[in-house]
């Protein structure tokens, strides 16, 4: 016996992705126009870091879509996992964008290149605008791949405004190193809010327990329904990232009917899906007699 609830809605989510990969592409273009053409590497750290943001939103739109696909003969659990995929998938994609362009900005400090603080300010100016509207369309959903994007646009608007005001001390000091400085300090925030996302990623990819679920928690709450001894081969995985599902063998007192066992069934899956946010169940029952398992 198994239970579906999708109760983790899919809608809007499509189009807030479409917006906000339609924004920063924009923004790209001009930020990397900029970048090259006034040789100022804080705005192309920052227009290739956006890059990366708008090709981890488009994996994650994509994944989207193949999660909504029905299950096949080969794929019985769906394209759901896709999802998890593609946060990974993002993850190592910024990755490799800070290790090149932190290796660029180190490059700098020897042979610094003079930049315009004017045109820099502006530029990032865009781009605070930019990423905090892009942030706004994702702020409200907790799906994996949307928070991730709201963490990468709320991120980059203070990255962008950390620019607008490297760009106002080049303007006022000439002091060239602050372009390569800020560059290298925007691949150390990228990296250090990539990495738990980059982990949880990994764990779910993995099947390992998602975040926020506690097994020993899970067990408990089982145990203390009305009929069941105990519980064993216990496992949570996550199908998608917001979908998590669950298998068990629940021992039950001897002599119980159908309907009973049913009922307990029914108990187990409301209570793991409420508190747990399981909502995939597929469970076992065995019972006891004379102190040996049947």
């Amino acid at each position: 016996m198994h239970n579906h609830s999708h109760s983790a809605s899919q809608e809007n989510i499509g189009a807030r992705f479409i917006w906000g990969i339609a924004l920063n592409l924009i923004f790209v273009g001009v930020e990397l126009t900029y970048g090259y053409t006034q040789k100022s590497l804080s705005l192309l750290a920052d227009a290739w870091h956006n890059l990366g943001d708008v090709a981890g939103l488009i994996i994650s739109l994509i994944a989207i879509k193949m999660a909504e696909k029905l299950p096949t003969k080969i794929y019985t659990y769906g394209f759901s996992k896709a999802t998890i995929l593609a946060s990974l998938a993002n993850c190592l994609l910024l990755f490799i964008a800070i290790s090149s362009m932190g290796y660029e900005a180190v490059q700098r400090f020897s042979v610094p290149n003079d930049a315009p603080g004017t045109t820099i300010s502006w530029v990032a100016g865009i781009g605070v605008i930019i990423n905090t509207l892009t942030a706004l369309i994702f702020m409200k959903n907790d799906e994996m791949n949307s928070k991730a994007a709201f963490l990468h646009m709320a991120a980059d608007a203070g990255v962008s405004l950390a620019v607008v005001i490297g760009g106002i001390i080049i303007n006022y000091t000439n002091y060239t190193f602050i372009d390569p400085l800020l560059g290298l300090l925007i691949c150390v925030v990228i990296f250090i809010g990539t990495w738990k996302l980059f982990k949880d990623s990994l764990r779910l990819s993995l099947d390992g327990v998602p975040e926020g679920v506690d097994i020993e928690d899970v067990t408990d709450k089982i145990k203390s329904i009305s009929g069941v001894i105990n519980v064993d081969h216990l496992h949570i995985w996550a199908l998608s990232t917001t979908r998590n599902a669950l298998t068990a063998n629940l021992i039950l007192h001897n002599g119980l009917s159908s309907s009973q066992i049913e009922d307990i069934k029914n108990q187990v899956r409301e209570k793991v899906e409420i508190h747990n946010n399981v909502h995939h169940s597929i469970l076992e029952t065995s019972h006891l007699e004379n102190g040996h398992r049947h």
